[in-house]
């Protein structure tokens, strides 16, 4: 099994600011989203992935956000067996994410 690439939410963080475009994925559901989301990401909740793989692009990074980084982790999985190269899981997820707004 390929080694999955991690980011950490700090990491992405200095990133878009810096000013990176980067391509996100948020796989979390509808209710999850609702309550926010990074700026820039697109949400593909983790079910539908398999009917919208053309809203995602193969070539370079795709940081996969979730709320905790376990679902994330499996949506990286499952892209990689598709040949989707650039995956990484954002550690942590929305929850550390949002812990670094406070």
């Amino acid at each position: 099994m390929t080694q999955i690439a991690e980011i950490q939410p700090s990491e992405l963080r200095r990133r878009l600011q810096a000013g990176e475009k980067l391509q996100m994925i948020d796989v979390r559901e509808d209710e999850e989203v609702a309550q926010g989301m990074i700026a820039g990401a697109k949400h593909i909740p983790l079910g539908q992935i398999p009917d919208r793989l053309s809203e995602i692009d193969k070539s370079g990074e795709i940081v996969i956000i979730c709320r905790s980084g376990y679902r994330s982790e499996r949506a990286c999985e499952y892209l990689q067996q598709l040949g989707y190269d650039g995956c990484t899981n954002m550690v942590g997820g929305m929850l550390e994410w949002q812990q670094e707004d406070e």
